[in-house]
Formats: structure tokens, C-alpha cells, sequence
């Protein structure tokens, strides 16, 4: 019988004696709970992804040293902690299995990702051994990531040299439906090596890479023996009966005694998320640790009586509790009663603190100041702007003051046909819900209502014909095509990038010309917007790098 933990933690890119703390407190808990093996995600010790910091030779440095003094602390159990590694051919995204005080072997990542948000082959030489490793009686085999994903891969190698336990170290990002694809894959591996399949995630947020943990232990029939919880840190602990044998070109490691008294170990398999809590928690995890690693302490938000800002002020409440937001609501004119009454119950609703500023006197001085030039620069959509920019310039002003973080309320249809304002509603320093499609956002604030058994975001904004309010009457179907229309077309030319053909299934003509051309002339304004959370398998970032200056038209092509 082996006992294994697998230690889901929420690291910090660059934190190095952070990271090694969090790792010694797992180590210590696990040791305590009579476990044999614990195992830590991939580069944990970094946190993932370091992305250039692994250019400073320094850092490299840094971190080797961390994991030596690691090494001297473990003792009574074996612990599996991800690292980077160098040697004269170059850098490794690295495994190191420690016991007895004493690196006993290091595993070096045999497939490289370098496709969506990975860059891996930038930064990293692949490994070539597929090292499996004794404890006990019990062979076990040691890969990361990536390494599990190929069919022949690494595990298929260990599972040859006797390895009936298979440890993989993951730092996965969450895409909408991932864990579902990681089970699927997990239980296919499984039943090709005739090995339990122990699959450790990060946790936690960095930069716009939410990572879910849900770690998964397998057996091999491909039924789940254990997992843990999603969005949160955890200690998956259970008991598995492997069966005995020494792979003859295992690394022997030194015997632990497990502590006096253990007794069997029930793991816990949490009930998975529904798709509308899955996506919601990745917002608010993604959104509450940019804030908290960044050094935030409160959070801004314009909000305006409409469904985007309603969605992205509930998230902020639960990301950084009531006390840490900030609504402000800025009318004019334009705005009705209705938005205004709204954006004041909103903020009653969700607790947190509410200012209003009305700027009708301040578009009317920019108005005056810009008429004898251009009746242009006054009226029309230039003046419609203007509002949209007092309006990002007030906020900014609170940020600058206060040192508070403005979180920018755009959607991703909004976001992917231009229909925002440079220098207006952009401003701000992190898009909450630049990922998250229209019609997803009304999903979503519904999900809010029914989770809090009441409406905290009022009914009339759900309802209301989604507007800017920047001029009397206005409607987003002014100016874009019914919501439910353009996110399928979204989807397909997004994150699916299809080609015209396929689109013309989804809409006439017409549309998907204006679709198709309004996402292509918007890239310089995404180009300049504030980084959000990933949720679709296409998300405008790291996933999304077409030029600026591009003359190919898809709009044009068969």
C-alpha cells in the first residue's frame, strides 16, 4: 500500500521563497498525515509560466539553490517537486524526486507545448530519458504535462519498465470543459499503460492563465480513485494498493517509515462544477489573485446600470470582498432613469461602496472647447466618445489618487468587433470579462442570481435592450447585429478561425461580411487593451497575435 498526496498550490511567478514555503508546509502536512509520496505541480518552485525571467541566468540560480535547501528538509517522505534544471546544453523544465535529505534524480520534460499560450521551445532543451523510480516495492514513473498528452508517449516507456504508478506534474491552464478533456485523456492513458495515473494541477491565477487544480487520481480501468477540489488549493491524499515489483533500471530510493497509527485514508472526490459555476469561479479566482499579487488592496469599477458592469462588480465582490470595491456611476443626459436607479441598487445589493458623479457640465466644457474647430469633434460618434473618455479619465484620476485597481467592464463581443472606446470604457488595468462572449455574460449574471437565492443583480438590467447610452435611444443593435447572431459567428472566425465557407452557415451574407470586417479592423484597439482572464480555448492575448498592419482579408476568400 502506497499512500500519495498530491499537493495542488497556488504559486507566484518569481516567488521563489514563497513558493518553497507553501512546498515545506505540504511536505510537513502530508508527513504528518502518514503519506509515502507527495507530489508538487509542474514548476512550482518558479511558479509557471516565468515566461522571460528565465533568461536571467540569475534566477536560474536562485532557484537551484532554493531547491537544494528544500532537499535538505525532506525527510521520512519522497517529494516530487517541479523546478528548472540547466546543464551545458541549456535549460529544463524539470522534475526533481527528493528523499532522505538529498536530490536522488531529476526528470527533464520530454515534449515541449509551443502552440496557444505556450512558448515552451523559446525557453527550454527536451529531456530524453524517461526515468521510473522504486519506493518500496512499488515502481513508479515521473512526467510532466505535456508528456502525457501524446499517445507512445513518456508514460508508455515507464509503464514498459515497470511502473505501475504513473506521476504526472501539471501546470494546465483552464479552458471552459477542460477537466472533462484532462479525464478523458487520463482514463485513455491509464487503460494503454495497465497503471494508476496520479495527475497533479496548479492552482491558482497569473497574469490573464486562470489554473483550476481538479487533480485526478485514476486507476487503471480508467475510474477516478480521488480528486481535488476546482479553484482552490488542496491536499488529495489516498491509498493505493499497487501491485509489487522492482523495474530493473528503476532509481532505488531510500525507504520512509510511514508514522506509527496511520489508518486508512477515504479519498475525497468532490462533485464537479456546473458549466455556468466553473466559469464564474475561474473569473473571480483569475481576477482576486492578479489583484492580491499584484499588491492591490482595492478595486474600481464604472458602473453604469448595464448587465457587463452589474457581472464584472459581483465578481469583484467575491474576488476581494464588498469592503474592497468601489462603483462609480457617471450620467449624463443620455442616461435614463432606469440605468441610474439600477447602478445604485446594484451596488446596495453587492454591498460595496457607490459615488455619483454626474459629467454633463464636463461634456459640456469639452463640447464648448472643441465646437469652433469642428462641428465634428463636438457632435457624432467623436462626441459620443468624448462621454466614454470623461468617463475613463475620472476613473483613472480615483486610481492614480488611491492607488486602486479600475477593472475594465468590456465583453469579448464588444472586444472582438471594436464596439469600445480607446482611452474610454478600455482604460483600466485588468478586462475581467474581455473572454466572456455577450450571451455568456447573461448566463452568467443569472447563475449569480439563483447561487445567491436572490436578485442581486436587479432584474431590469437582465432585461433591458443592451445600450451605450451615449446618445437618446441608442441600442448595441444599432450598430452590431442581434447578440445571439454575432456570438456564433464570434465563435466560428475567433476560436475556431473557420473559413468563410463554414461561417456562411451561421449568417447571410451580409453579416458575416460585417462580422468578418469589423473583427479585422479592430485588432490595433486589442491590441492596446488591459489583460483579462482566459476562459475559451481562443482568448484575445497569448492566443490571438495577428499583425497590426495586414492586408489579407478573409472577407475576400473562399
Amino acid at each position: 500500500m502506497l499512500r500519495i498526496a498530491l499537493a495542488q498550490i497556488n504559486t507566484t511567478v518569481g516567488d521563489l521563497d514563497g513558493n518553497s514555503r507553501k512546498i515545506l508546509e505540504g511536505i510537513a502536512s502530508a508527513r504528518e498525515k502518514g503519506c509515502d509520496l507527495i507530489v508538487f505541480p509542474e514548476m512550482a518552485l518558479t511558479g509557471y509560466p516565468p515566461e522571460d525571467l528565465l533568461l536571467k541566468r540569475h534566477f536560474i540560480s536562485k532557484n537551484l539553490a532554493v531547491l537544494k535547501a528544500i532537499s535538505r528538509e525532506v525527510r521520512g517522505i519522497t517529494a516530487v517537486v517541479g523546478f528548472v534544471d540547466r546543464d551545458p546544453r541549456g535549460l529544463y523544465n524539470a522534475a526533481a524526486v527528493i528523499s532522505s535529505g538529498r536530490l536522488q534524480g531529476v526528470y527533464h520534460k520530454h515534449l515541449l507545448p509551443n502552440y496557444s499560450v505556450f512558448d515552451e521551445k523559446r525557453y527550454f532543451a527536451p529531456g530524453d530519458k524517461a526515468l521510473v523510480f522504486c519506493q518500496g516495492d512499488v515502481t513508479f514513473g515521473v512526467n510532466i504535462c505535456e508528456d502525457i498528452w501524446r499517445e507512445n508517449g513518456p508514460a508508455r516507456i515507464q509503464a514498459r519498465a515497470g511502473a505501475r504508478l504513473i506521476v504526472n506534474i501539471s501546470s494546465s491552464p483552464y479552458e471552459a470543459g477542460k477537466r472533462r478533456e484532462r479525464l478523458a485523456l487520463l482514463s485513455r492513458r491509464a487503460r494503454e499503460t495497465g497503471a494508476v495515473m496520479a495527475y497533479v494541477n496548479l492552482v491558482g491565477g497569473q497574469d490573464e492563465l486562470v489554473f483550476d487544480g481538479a487533480s485526478l487520481i485514476v486507476s487503471p480501468r480508467g475510474k477516478v480513485l480521488a480528486s481535488g477540489a476546482q479553484f482552490r488549493e488542496d491536499l488529495v491524499i489516498a491509498d493505493l494498493d499497487l501491485p509489487r515489483g522492482r523495474g530493473p533500471a528503476a532509481v532505488f530510493l531510500p525507504s520512509t517509515e510511514r508514522r506509527k497509527g496511520s489508518h486508512a485514508f477515504r479519498a475525497n472526490c468532490p462533485r464537479p462544477l456546473g458549466a455556468d459555476a466553473e466559469v464564474y469561479e475561474a473569473l473571480v479566482l483569475g481576477t482576486g489573485d492578479y489583484i492580491r499579487k499584484n499588491g492591490f488592496r482595492k478595486v474600481l469599477i464604472g458602473l453604469s446600470g448595464g448587465i457587463d458592469s452589474a457581472l464584472v462588480a459581483a465578481i469583484a465582490r467575491d474576488a476581494v470582498g464588498p469592503e474592497n470595491v468601489v462603483g462609480i456611476s457617471m450620467p449624463t443626459r443620455f442616461n435614463s432613469a432606469g440605468t441610474k436607479t439600477d447602478a445604485r441598487r446594484l451596488a446596495r445589493n453587492l454591498g460595496i461602496v457607490f459615488h455619483e458623479i454626474p459629467i454633463e457640465k464636463i461634456l459640456g466644457a469639452f463640447q464648448k472647447t472643441l465646437r469652433p474647430y469642428s462641428k465634428g469633434l463636438s457632435g457624432g460618434l467623436a462626441g459620443e466618445n468624448i462621454q466614454s473618455r470623461i468617463r475613463g479619465n475620472i476613473l483613472m484620476a480615483f486610481s492614480n489618487a488611491f492607488g486602486w485597481l479600475v477593472l475594465t467592464t468590456g465583453n469579448k463581443s464588444e472586444m472582438a468587433t471594436g464596439y469600445c472606446t480607446l482611452y474610454g470604457d478600455m482604460s483600466g488595468g485588468y478586462a475581467v470579462i474581455k473572454d466572456i462572449l455577450k450571451t455568456r455574460v447573461y448566463d452568467l449574471a443569472r447563475y449569480v442570481n439563483r447561487r445567491d437565492k436572490r436578485n442581486v443583480i436587479p432584474l431590469s438590467v437582465i432585461r433591458r435592450a443592451p445600450s451605450a447610452e451615449l446618445r437618446f435611444g441608442q441600442k448595441d443593435q444599432d450598430s452590431l447585429p442581434p447578440y445571439s447572431a454575432l456570438d456564433a459567428l464570434l465563435v466560428e472566425y475567433v476560436e475556431r478561425h473557420s473559413p468563410l465557407k463554414k461561417m456562411l452557415r451561421k449568417g447571410s451574407p451580409l453579416v458575416v461580411k460585417k462580422v468578418v470586417e469589423l473583427v479585422d479592423k479592430s485588432e490595433y484597439k486589442r491590441r492596446q487593451a488591459p489583460p483579462g482572464v482566459k476562459i475559451s480555448v481562443r482568448s484575445f492575448g497569448k492566443d490571438w497575435r495577428l499583425p497590426l498592419t495586414n492586408k489579407y482579408k478573409t472577407s475576400g476568400s473562399a
